[in-house]
């Protein structure tokens, strides 16, 4: 069964809330000799979408069960809603849902079967929400977990990760398995919860769903924070491709005085060019001369990540 705490909104903590929901400062964690996160520090803010990403083994996983105290830092701090994870864990965890990555839900239960259970824990949940979570998700909550498909039992987490109105949701890979139109549906449930005032950390391998509702980025490689900072800043790292066409011959003299252009090629009324850095200087040369159409091609977020990963290999 997924490992997952909520609470119904009567009870959310009325506590003042720090700015930083999350907290990390100086996580290390060791298992024998392996050194999975080594001495990352990176904070989550209030009602803010973060997109926590990396490759297979980067620590993402064990940076988020340390700070669900699910497992205890070799060194460091981390805090959740100004608390100590390993002296609050308890209290911490009745303020969040948790979404793992690999999921383990009774086969013998139905959807309904096992809402039920854990809302007899947490206190209830509001019958009308779980129809229309049900509704959304496309998801019969009468069959037997063991009969349905890996998309269906990952809806079935959605489900329960949405149900309670919590503070901090800790989502970790939680689109595997769906179709698309299912993850555009988890996106707008994603947007909903931060509407309705709740933290988001997101840890995904898909970088557009990631782009689409993500607020800032944090990038872990070998168990090290290789970024941090919002979309379009990472996307500015990565080169623009430029082409452009001139009513004349393209002016190569007046465009090799562009900084942050390179592989620049011309022939004849074409030129094409890659950009990193700001386009301003570029658009002040073309200004002066006749451009009968100019493209330039937005870089991604997948772009910028994986050159991330690249850059950062040991």
């Amino acid at each position: 069964m997924p490992t997952m705490a909520g609470v119904p909104a009567s009870a959310l903590s009325t506590a003042a809330v720090p700015a930083a929901i999350v907290a990390v400062d100086g996580l290390v964690k060791d298992y024998g000799a392996v050194h999975a996160v080594r001495g990352i520090s990176f904070a989550v803010r209030r009602n803010e979408i973060l997109g926590f990403l990396g490759p297979n083994g980067a620590g993402k996983t064990t940076t988020i069960r340390c700070l669900l105290d699910l497992l205890r830092p070799t060194a460091g701090r981390v805090e959740v809603f100004g608390l100590d994870t390993g002296r609050d864990g308890v209290a911490i965890r009745a303020r969040l849902t948790y979404l793992p990555g690999e999921l383990r839900l009774p086969e013998r239960q139905t959807a309904a079967e096992l809402v039920a259970g854990l809302g007899r824990l947490r206190g209830g949940f509001d019958p009308v929400r779980r129809e229309e979570l049900a509704a959304r998700l496309e998801l019969d909550l009468a069959r037997p977990m063991r009969n349905l498909s890996s998309g269906n039992r990952r809806k079935v987490a959605l489900l329960l990760a949405f149900l309670w109105p919590v503070e901090l949701l800790v989502l970790d890979e939680p689109t595997g398995g769906l179709d698309p139109l299912m993850q555009r549906e988890f996106l707008r449930l994603v947007r909903e919860a931060r509407a309705r005032g709740a933290t988001i950390l997101l840890s995904s391998h898909v970088l557009s769903e990631v782009q689409r509702v993500a607020d800032r980025v944090v990038v872990l490689r070998a168990g090290l924070v290789v970024a941090d900072g919002t979309v379009d800043e990472l996307r500015r790292r990565v080169s623009q491709r430029v082409e452009v066409w001139f009513s004349g011959t393209a002016p190569a003299a007046a465009l090799d005085t562009v900084p942050g252009l390179a592989d620049r090629e011309s022939e004849g009324r074409r030129f094409t060019a890659t950009l990193t850095g700001p386009i301003g200087p570029l658009l002040r040369v073309l200004a002066a001369h006749d451009v009968e159409s100019m493209l330039i091609e937005e870089p991604d977020l997948e772009e910028a990540v994986l050159g991330l990963y690249e850059e950062a290999a040991p």
